[in-house]
């Protein structure tokens, strides 16, 4: 995150961050020969937003007014946002002749080539290898999942690894190769907030539309895409292309209870023909 060579770390002030959790921020105690005692400040993101600018202004000025040591802020974007954005690594902001500025690193993790973590190495970034650039091949994630089962400090991020090979390979070469089960996805929170983004872009549709056709029914259809967004990425991460099939199906559905349903139920289905019983019945 620094480039510094000879750092150390010697103390994780922050607690509450871990891997698989999604606290996303933590605060690290470090110390160098050249640039003595200060702190680096790690902020990950699933997909920059233009709140981090000021998120990072803040975050930097409250560790260094608790701490009293310099802070160098680092963010980490995991994902490619959903739609083009200028990504900064700045801060600031004029009002009645009063500038304030805050610089801080950015690191892409779709920029980094996934053969530098194997050969630096840096073990940390093992479970984020599939969206890594050349990271995608199914050799590639094989060497992943294999360091990551070598290291008992790191078998928790196994998971992790499945989560984020999904994106690039097909979810049934996924469970062949790491022995994974759907519903450990599904707990994840990071799935939930890929989901909750789903419901999110489809509510904010709906709402749009709800201007022009009527306040209420465009809740009605926010909330019906909402649920058909979320199920849409459930069944590409649960089923792969085949999911792709029958969603045409669901789609057409109207019934937000039977949307509801289809959503609740791919946590415990196992097939395809099983996700098409429960809404037929229900039809």
């Amino acid at each position: 995150m620094t480039e510094i060579t000879n750092i150390t770390v010697e103390e994780i002030i922050s607690s509450d961050f871990q891997w698989v959790s999604r606290e996303g921020d933590v605060l690290l105690s470090v110390s160098s020969t050249e640039h003595g005692e200060f702190l680096v400040l790690n902020e990950m993101q699933l997909r920059y937003n233009t709140e981090m600018p000021r998120r990072m202004r803040a975050y930097a000025a409250l560790a260094e007014e608790q701490y009293k040591k310099p802070v160098y802020p680092v963010l980490i974007n995991i994902l490619q946002p959903r739609i083009p954005t200028e990504i900064v690594n700045c801060y600031e902001s004029e009002f009645l002749n009063l500038r304030a500025h805050q610089d801080y690193r950015v690191i892409n993790l779709r920029e980094i080539e996934a053969q530098e973590v194997f050969q630096q190495p840096l073990p940390s970034l093992l479970p984020f290898i599939p969206i890594l650039k050349s990271g995608g091949e199914e050799a590639t994630v094989r060497q992943a999942l294999q360091l990551l089962r070598e290291d008992e400090q790191l078998l928790e991020l196994e998971n992790l690894l499945a989560f984020f090979a999904t994106f690039v390979l097909n979810t049934e070469i996924v469970q062949q190769i790491m022995r994974w089960d759907m519903a450990v996805l599904q707990e994840s929170p990071w799935y939930q907030q890929i989901l909750q983004e789903g419901v999110a872009i489809g509510e904010q549709r709906g709402e749009q539309r709800g201007e022009q056709r009527g306040e209420q029914r465009g809740i009605e259809i926010g909330e019906q895409r909402g649920i058909i967004s979320g199920i849409e990425i459930g069944l590409e991460l649960k089923f792969g292309e085949s999911g792709k099939e029958i969603f045409s199906e669901i789609n057409s559905i109207e019934d937000t209870q039977v949307l509801e349903t289809i959503l609740t139920s791919l946590k415990t289905v196992e097939t395809i023909e099983q996700l098409r019983q429960i809404y037929q019945s229900d039809s």
